[in-house]
Parts: C-alpha cells; sequence; structure tokens
C-alpha cells in the first residue's frame, strides 16, 4: 500500500475517470446539478460586488498611501475568494451530503458486492440525518479555520499566508470527502482524523490534488461528486485497517 503524496493525488484524478460508471451516474447527476445553481450564481454574485469592494479599498487609504492598493488588492482578492469558496461549499455540501453518502455506499458496492454494507439507496434517514453530519464537520473546521486566519496578519509570517491556507484548505477537503466512506462504516470523526493523519502524504495529496481541481473553471463542478469516489477508492485500497 502507498502512502505517498502523488498516489492520494492520484486517486481525486481517478474519481474524476468514475463518474460515466453506469449505477453511478444517477447519484452523481444531483451533486452536480446543485454545484452549478450554487457556484454560478456565487460567481455571478462575486462578480459585481469586486469593483465596489476595490473602491472601498481605495477609500481606506490616504492619499500617501495609494501606492499600497496594488501591494494590498491581491490578497484582498485571494480573502474574497476563500470566504465565497468556503461559504458556498459549505451550502453546497448541505445539500448535497445525503446523496454524497448514496454515491460512497454505490462505489463501495461496485468495489466490494458481497462485502459491502453500507446503502447505496436513498432513504428518508439519510436524507434528514447527512446534513446534521455536514453542519458538524463546518462548525470543527470553522474553528480550526481561525488558525490560519490570525496567521495571516502576524507579520513575516503572512507572507506564507496563501500557502498556509493552502495546506489547510488540502487537509480540511481530504476529510471532508473521506467522511462518507468511512462514516458509512461506522468510523465516527475522531477515528477518521486518525486515520487520515496516520497518511498524512496520502491525504495532503489527494486534498491537494482536490482543491487544484476545483480552481479549474467548468471542471471545478464536478468536483464535488469526484472527490466522494476518489476518497472511497483511497479509503477502499489504502486504509484496510478501518474496516
Amino acid at each position: 500500500m502507498s502512502n505517498s503524496f502523488f498516489q492520494g493525488a492520484g486517486y481525486a484524478v481517478t474519481g474524476l475517470r468514475w463518474l460515466p460508471k453506469a449505477g453511478l451516474r444517477s447519484v452523481v447527476l444531483i451533486p452536480l446539478l446543485i454545484n452549478v445553481l450554487l457556484f454560478g450564481g456565487g460567481i455571478w454574485w462575486s462578480t459585481g460586488q469586486f469593483e465596489r469592494l476595490d473602491q472601498t479599498v481605495q477609500g481606506w487609504l490616504p492619499t500617501w498611501l495609494a501606492w499600497l492598493h496594488w501591494l494590498l488588492w491581491p490578497l484582498f482578492i485571494l480573502t474574497v475568494l476563500l470566504v465565497i469558496f468556503y461559504t458556498f461549499s459549505l451550502i453546497a455540501n448541505l445539500i448535497a451530503s445525503p446523496f454524497n453518502s448514496i454515491l460512497a455506499g454505490r462505489v463501495e458496492r461496485m468495489l466490494d458486492p458481497a462485502g459491502c454494507t453500507a446503502s447505496s439507496e436513498f432513504s428518508w434517514r439519510e436524507l434528514l440525518l447527512a446534513p446534521l453530519t455536514e453542519l458538524g464537520k463546518a462548525l470543527y473546521f470553522a474553528a480550526w479555520a481561525l488558525v490560519p486566519l490570525l496567521l495571516s496578519f502576524v507579520p513575516v509570517i503572512n507572507v506564507a499566508a496563501p500557502l498556509i491556507w493552502a495546506v489547510f484548505t488540502a487537509w480540511m477537503l481530504a476529510l471532508e470527502y473521506a467522511d462518507y466512506p468511512l462514516g458509512n462504516r461506522g468510523v465516527n470523526f475522531r477515528a477518521q482524523r486518525r486515520l487520515l493523519r496516520q497518511k498524512w502524504p496520502l491525504t495532503l495529496g489527494f486534498g491537494g490534488m482536490t482543491l487544484l481541481l476545483t480552481l479549474i473553471p467548468g471542471l471545478n463542478l464536478l468536483v464535488m461528486p469526484a472527490a466522494v469516489i476518489g476518497a472511497t477508492l483511497m479509503w477502499h485500497r489504502e486504509l484496510p485497517a478501518s474496516r
């Protein structure tokens, strides 16, 4: 079994290749439509706000510091994009979480038809409980996000803020999507974190590639179901001790 960064990245890409498989298309379509609607709306809304925000930033600076605008603007844009990314990702994940659990179950059944016990069909219980689990994860992520946020304001360290945010986001994405296959097997959130820490290069590789895919226009709409599939493959093949 591999524990490499590149192997983890490969699982995220493999998830994309599995999207057209028979038996998965019907479950993939619903999160895809949710992504199209939410991220399309988010991009439309944020595009209209950038000019206003730019004017606001310029209004904060006195005339003799106007030159700082060109230094602050990239950081400002990055911050706004991160806020938009996390906000719309949270909403999309809350809505799609029941379908993602079912998608993970169907992938597991394809990998191990005889041994799979995870649900691969829709149920009212899943529709009601999955968003609550997702909300708990969101609170955990929000609490830990304060660390890179505060570091972004520390002189010298803040130069590395984009890298810190990238590593943090990669870890959170890996944990977010691993929760579906591991949760289907009854592994609680604390145990999930422990399992993924033990395979941290694999975890960061998967999360890093998932983050990279979200930055590619068009392709980012497919990332949610692809990441669920990729995380399920990763758990099934790389973390057998969690079964």
